[in-house]
């Protein structure tokens, strides 16, 4: 059974940090480049990060440069997004996804990030 398991969200104040987590599981990892997408209320969802299977290459939104990593432990098939600077616009449910151009892409159930004083 294909998993995958986002945790590290929660209530955070602006200019803080936080580290999501993604592991996953029932699928040969190393094959997938991993993203992180977010999704605010009332928007659209949104490209994140992402990180090749070896974790050689990575990118980003512009409106996350500079303040959010991501990288990946593929010893341990878990996805990282390393966020700082928090910001109230970063307010949104994060999602990784399991992404490739000749398999079955997969989703995780989001976690909640919200940044308030």
């Amino acid at each position: 059974q294909v998993q995958l398991v986002e945790s590290g969200g929660g209530l955070v104040q602006p200019g803080g940090s936080l580290r999501l987590s993604c592991a996953a599981s029932g699928f040969y990892f190393r094959d997938y480049i991993m993203r992180w997408y977010r999704q605010a209320p009332g928007k659209e969802h949104e490209f994140v990060a992402t990180i090749g299977s070896a974790g050689d290459m990575t990118n980003y939104a512009d409106s996350v440069k500079g303040r959010f990593t991501i990288s990946r432990d593929n010893s341990k098939n878990t996805v990282y997004l390393q966020m700082t600077s928090l910001k109230p616009d970063d307010t949104a449910v994060y999602y990784c996804k399991a992404h490739s151009m000749i398999k079955k892409n997969y989703w995780g159930q989001g976690t909640q990030v919200t940044v308030s004083s």
